[in-house]
């Protein structure tokens, strides 16, 4: 069972990549409040920390840096966990419109830096119970 933090579960997750497989914990954003939260005002979270957006239908998601302090890394994911697209290093408060340019399942949001810190790239595995093959 997840662990809580404040009101949201708490959730391991691995991203497998050529380099190594690496452990994060994650916030599960699995509905509509939580996913329009998302990590806005937060001025902190721990390096292997991040938020999970799970979305079902697979679909177009479109995601924005407005109201959010902390510069991240996204990650576009598709059902069966492969990474379709990544962002670096977002700007904090920006308007600007991320799109994953094709349906997906969820986004994977960690800390600007981590992409690169691990060597991270589109095609890589995230391991996670809510993203399998169908």
């Amino acid at each position: 069972m997840p662990e809580q933090q404040g009101s949201s579960r708490l959730s391991n997750l691995s991203i497998k990549t050529g380099n190594g497989t690496y452990q994060f914990k994650v916030e599960l954003a699995l509905d509509e409040r939580s996913q329009a939260q998302g990590l806005m005002f937060r001025r902190s979270m721990p390096a292997d920390h991040g938020m999970l957006f799970i979305y079902a239908p697979e679909r177009l998601i479109s995601m924005w840096m407005k109201n959010t302090i902390l510069s991240l890394d996204m990650l576009f994911v598709m059902r069966d966990g492969t990474i379709a697209r990544i962002f670096e290093r977002t700007e904090p408060f920006s308007e600007l419109v991320l799109s994953s340019g094709q349906p997906v399942y969820g986004v994977l949001e960690l800390n600007a830096g981590s992409v690169e810190r691990w060597g991270i790239k589109s095609g890589d595995q995230l391991l996670h119970p809510l993203l399998r093959a169908q």
